[in-house]
């Protein structure tokens, strides 16, 4: 039987998804967390290596002679070096599209609560007390009917956004990028009449060098006052000091975002050192949208999917 060596089991699983059509591949250990100098002792015996957040680069290859397949719990795969594993003719898969409804959900989550500002209310229950009539008007509660979505990526997660949002009532459009096409019943528009249209704007483009900070002074500028920025994305694609200093300055209303241009981020980061001096304009949650359960049983059950094509000799899911 193979060796399978699932190096952060603790990034996808709180003993509440099942395992077992995973345990039937192999001998499989699992460790919690895996540091660098964790990950090339845990690796010395492994033909597969299963790895959500692990940081996989030469080194840690040329530690595991047996290594065959390196199995992502992921969808991104910035934590391996591609070209090591196909100079080392070592296979790489990820995992893409078990979390769009996941996803969808959380960007509605945040963007319900910035409109509604419930978790403010919830979170001042002593206060009830005080008011003469009980119902209290001190955070503005604002309708998403009406109001336009600015979706930039129009992939699987921002076509089950739009999908949402048409359901609350909103218009969607799509930010343009050279070649693109309208999707569907998605319009098109330039980057002036994008920003300038959008009352809610939503991230879920890649990560490339054209897209990094694409969210900045500059774009930020061109966003109405009121507009709310949510990021599902990743982390760089904002330019973070310049949307705190949009956010400070009220030069657009409000944002949330649940991923970091470094993560886990230090204690000094923009972000969290805006939090703990008062700001209540930006949401800040811990990389979670594409968490739920359901989710991260697709995740697995993709897996285990992956791993039986690769050992029948055909390509799923295949990077490298």
């Amino acid at each position: 039987m193979s060796t399978l060596v699932f190096l952060d089991r603790d990034t996808v699983d709180r003993e509440d998804i099942d395992f077992r059509a995973l345990e039937s591949l192999g001998r499989l250990r699992c460790y919690g967390t895996s540091s660098r100098e964790e990950t090339r002792q845990r690796l010395g015996d492994a033909e597969i290596a299963l790895t959500n957040k692990a940081i996989l680069r030469a080194e840690e290859m040329d530690a595991a002679p047996q290594l065959r397949l390196i199995q992502v719990v992921a969808t991104g795969v910035n934590n391996i070096d591609l070209d090591a594993a196909r100079q080392r003719e070592i296979a790489v898969c990820n995992v893409p599209g078990y979390s769009t409804e996941a996803v969808a959900q959380h960007v509605f989550t945040c963007l319900l609560n910035l409109f509604t500002h419930i978790h403010q209310y919830a979170a001042e229950p002593g206060k009830w007390a005080e008011s003469p009539h009980f119902t209290r008007l001190d955070y503005p509660i604002s309708e998403l009917a009406g109001k336009t979505l600015g979706i930039v990526g129009v992939g699987a997660i921002g076509r089950a956004v739009a999908r949402i949002a048409r359901a609350f009532g909103m218009t969607v459009i799509a930010l343009e990028r050279e070649g693109s096409v309208t999707e569907g019943e998605i319009p098109r528009l330039s980057r002036e009449q994008f920003f300038a249209a959008s009352d809610v704007v939503s991230l879920h483009c890649p990560l490339t060098p054209e897209t990094q900070h694409f969210i900045n002074s500059t774009t930020l500028a061109m966003m109405k006052t009121n507009a709310i920025l949510i990021n599902t994305g990743r982390g760089g694609l904002i330019d973070e000091s310049a949307l705190i200093e949009a956010l400070r300055t009220k030069r657009i209303q409000a944002a949330a975002v649940d991923v970091l241009d470094v993560e886990p981020p230090p204690a000094n980061h923009v972000f969290l050192q805006a939090v703990a001096g008062g700001m209540d304009n930006l949401l800040i949650t811990p990389h979670i949208a594409w968490s739920a359960v359901e989710a991260r049983q697709r995740l697995l059950d993709s897996v285990v999917a992956n791993i039986e094509a690769f050992r029948a000799g055909q390509d799923r899911n295949r990077v490298v």
